[in-house]
């Protein structure tokens, strides 16, 4: 009990930076998928094929490959460094994510009943009018449910900060680890408590967005 007590002790030192990553690159990644979706859906060919090399690109290649090209590769081929530790792993989590959630809110927006459009049309409503009092409203409770899981999943995400030397709970469960090896069973199963404890008021949001999506839309 006394190593459980002190292990959790060791871990709660990184606890503020995992909680602050996860809400930093939660709104960033937000920001970017509705940026990405809805230019994923714009006129402009260029904007279309741009978005969708971004998408490709993050959701094609691995997060731990893109923190450490962010890391390392980017200042040393570019002369560029993003900012400190923090914002690296805040920027790729970000781009990571708001690459897979922008394929959310497109195909959210592209599932509204056609009829909902033309109806607004009819009433002569301009096409931000209808995008923002008739279409979104309805996308925006579709896109809940997977917005939800995703913060989920870039909660998981967070651990591999540790590997551009941030000091969240992974960072300190290796440490633990590496001077005492015989209680590396006891430190990760504590650092999995750590992570489902801080994803519990995730996946109760969870099952709250489902119950509003399953509202369903206007058809």
């Amino acid at each position: 009990m006394n190593d459980v007590i002190n292990i959790s002790r060791q871990l709660m030192q990184g606890l503020g930076v995992t909680i602050t990553i996860l809400l930093a690159a939660a709104i960033f990644s937000y920001l970017m998928a509705f940026i990405a979706g809805l230019s994923r859906l714009s006129k402009n060919l260029f904007l279309r094929k741009f978005t969708g090399l971004y998408i490709e690109i993050f959701r094609g290649t691995s997060l731990i490959v893109q923190l450490f090209w962010f890391y390392y590769a980017l200042p040393m081929l570019f002369g560029i460094r993003p900012g400190s530790n923090w914002i690296i792993g805040v920027i790729a989590i970000g781009l990571n994510y708001g690459a897979y959630l922008s394929e959310v809110v497109r195909s959210s927006i592209e599932a509204v009943a056609p009829g909902q459009t033309e109806a607004a049309t009819a009433l002569n409503m301009s096409s931000f009018q209808r995008m923002q009092l008739i279409i979104f409203p309805q996308a925006l409770r579709m896109m809940l449910p997977e917005f939800a899981n995703y913060t989920i999943q870039m909660l998981k995400g967070t651990a591999l900060v540790s590997f551009i030397s941030l000091n969240d709970i992974l960072y300190y469960g290796d440490i633990m680890r590496s001077t005492s090896l015989s209680l590396a069973p006891l430190i990760y199963t504590v650092s999995l408590g750590f992570y489902f404890i801080l994803a519990l008021p995730l996946i109760h949001l969870s099952r709250k967005a489902e119950k509003i999506a399953k509202k369903g839309v206007a058809s």
